[in-house]
Parts: C-alpha cells; sequence; structure tokens
C-alpha cells in the first residue's frame, strides 16, 4: 500500500509518501518540507491567516517534488490521508481540502488522521523501530502528553499538562530572553555556553505522585529572574538563565517519564514531538534509561517536527490494523481540537 501524506496543522506545509509491505515494515519512499519560520518571525509567533494562505501556495509543488523523489506517478498512489486535527481550522482546512480534491481526481479513499498520533507513530520509521506496548512522551509546542500505547489505536492517558505545555515554556522563556522566534531552538543554542545550576527554579508537580505537568510557574519564575538582571543582563546570565531553564523542563521531563514507565509496568519509552529533538533531552533520557534498562526510541531528527511522513505512516498502520475508516465519499471536515485518546475517532 502506498500511502500519500498531507501535513497542514499550523506552520509547516509537509507532503510524503510511505508504503507498506506485506510484513507490515514500513518505508519512506519521498517527502517534501517548508516551514513558515521565517514568514511568521517577524510578528514573534503564527499568524494563522498568513499560515493558512502559505499552505496553499505550497502544498502542491511540495506533492510534485515527493512523487518525483519517490519516482511515482499520481496513479501509483493507492490512499490520500491528510491531518485533520487538531491545529489552525484554516490551515487544516487546506490540506483536507487537496486531500479529498485529490482523491476525487484519482477516485482513491480518504484518511483523515489525528496529528499526535502521527508523532506518536513517527518513530516507526526510524532505524530502531519500537515495539509495543510502550510508554509514549508527546512533548511539543502544544502539547505535553504521557500516553500508554498498546497497539495502534489502543492509547491510555496517563498524564498532561495542566496549563503550558513544555514547548511554550521554552517559547515563552526564550521570549523573556530577549531571543527570536521560534524560542525553543533559541533558548537551547543559548543554554549550550550557560550553567544549568546558576539560577534555582522550580519544576512544578515534580514531587507529586500523579503524572500530570505544569510549566506556567517556571515561566513566571523566569520573568521574576529577568526583572532582577536588570535592562542590560551580561551574556553570561543570560545564556545562565537559559541553560537552567532548559534543565528544570528536561528533569520534570525526564522523571516524570520514569515514573509513567514504573507506574505501567514497561521497559520501552518512546518519545516524539518537536522537543524531542532538544539534545540535552535526548541525553538525560538515554542516560536515566541506561540506568533503569529501558529501552527508548525517538523519531529522526527530521522527523521530530510536524511533516508528511508522519500523517502517512499513521494512516498505513491504521489500516493494516484494520481501523481505519477511510472515505469514498470525498467529503470532509477538520477537527482543531481533538483528543487522541476519543475512541470515535478515525
Amino acid at each position: 500500500m502506498k500511502v500519500l501524506g498531507i501535513e497542514s496543522s499550523c506552520d509547516e506545509t509537509g507532503v510524503a509518501l510511505v508504503e507498506v509491505l506485506g510484513a507490515g515494515v514500513p518505508r519512506l519512499l519521498g517527502e517534501a518540507l517548508h516551514s513558515q519560520v521565517r514568514m511568521h518571525e517577524a510578528y514573534g509567533g503564527v499568524v494563522p491567516e498568513l499560515a493558512s494562505r502559505d499552505h496553499v501556495r505550497r502544498v502542491l509543488p511540495l506533492a510534485e517534488a515527493a512523487l518525483s523523489e519517490a519516482g511515482l506517478a499520481l496513479a501509483d498512489i493507492d490512499l490520500v490521508a491528510f491531518t485533520r486535527g487538531p491545529g489552525l481550522a484554516g490551515a487544516l482546512l487546506v490540506g483536507a481540502g487537496v486531500a479529498c480534491g485529490l482523491a476525487a481526481a484519482l477516485n482513491r479513499p480518504t484518511l483523515g488522521v489525528h496529528h499526535l498520533e502521527g508523532h506518536l507513530l513517527s518513530p516507526f520509521l526510524s532505524a530502531d523501530p519500537p515495539e509495543f506496548p510502550f510508554v509514549a512522551l508527546l512533548v511539543s509546542g502544544g502539547h505535553t502528553q504521557l500516553m500508554r500505547v498498546n497497539g495502534v489505536g489502543r492509547y491510555e492517558l496517563l498524564g498532561e499538562t495542566i496549563d503550558d505545555a513544555a514547548g511554550e515554556a521554552f517559547d515563552k522563556s526564550a521570549k523573556l530572553l530577549g531571543l527570536g522566534y521560534p524560542g525553543g531552538p533559541a533558548l537551547a543554542r543559548l543554554a549550550e555556553t550557560g550553567r544549568p545550576d546558576a539560577f534555582e527554579l522550580p519544576r512544578p508537580l515534580l514531587h507529586q505522585p500523579h503524572l500530570d505537568f505544569s510549566f506556567a510557574g517556571l515561566k513566571t519564575a523566569v520573568m521574576t529572574a529577568v526583572k532582577k538582571l536588570g535592562p542590560h543582563p551580561t551574556d553570561i546570565q543570560r545564556a545562565d538563565l537559559a541553560a537552567s531553564t532548559q534543565a528544570a523542563i528536561v528533569e520534570v521531563l525526564v522523571r516524570k517519564s520514569l515514573r509513567a514507565l514504573e507506574q505501567a509496568g514497561l521497559e520501552r519509552l518512546v518519545v516524539a514531538g518537536g522537543v524531542g529533538a532538544n539534545t540535552v533531552l535526548r541525553a538525560s533520557l538515554n542516560a536515566a534509561c541506561a540506568r533503569r534498562g529501558v529501552r527508548v526510541h525517538y523519531p529522526e531528527l527530521r522527523l521530530c517536527t510536524d511533516n508528511g511522513a508522519m500523517i502517512a505512516l499513521a494512516a498505513a498502520m491504521r489500516c493494516q490494523a484494520g481501523l481505519a475508516t477511510s472515505r469514498r465519499d470525498h467529503r470532509f471536515d477538520v477537527r482543531p481540537r481533538w483528543d487522541l485518546a476519543d475512541a470515535g475517532w478515525g
């Protein structure tokens, strides 16, 4: 089965082709991705209307590029998948409309995919794919969740953020430090030259027995530290605060992930989402999991951010598991807010 996947939930336009062979082994055939970072940089964040319009301009040329890399024609596609949600409503409608229009022209079925399921399953395209069951840490700009994953479509929420996500904590702290957009990578770069123990910052909910997260208090503490430094902090002070902020976020994510594994009685962890590309988080998780005899899996670095490959993969794996509810009438809707644990979606 060859699946064309279209991702347009926020500020990346991604198109990819994934093939799942008879043995259930997924293979990435071709991919193309455009990031809108430069366009939104001037505004300090994503402007939804601009994002939607840029998706319109990019999606078809990217589809042509992905097909060219794969050496395939449109007629070779068996299924067209798209991100149905969650995300920006206008941006989602672009991808859904193009996917369903293309499928109608080809007389192929379509499948709307949950954005987070795409992230969760993306490590199955890596050189070291996981096996079910496992605990998944979904950590991105808008989501921080711990899930028990027993199989495709079999997800149990163990814990989630009650306010800011980890990615938001990175981005908002970066803005307080006067860093550019996107803030998370900028803060991580600045932190490379800083001391992670220079500032005493809170680790909210770290010692609570439950698996929920909270990062709003950390952001407030960073704001207070910035004010104490005054209007002209030195480069060393800014680097130290960046490193201390990163250390606080990473410690919470690592400790909660290990607690989730212990409570679930599992020894396999999957990390997915944009923050999963953070090198300090990866190093800390690798070390902590090695001490506990736990296997940890990540997607390839280029697949940590939003991309079409994860959408095509999720659709293909759902079809393989007999869980797909693909459509041939080519009607569509989008779900800007959508709970991954909702058993009614498909």
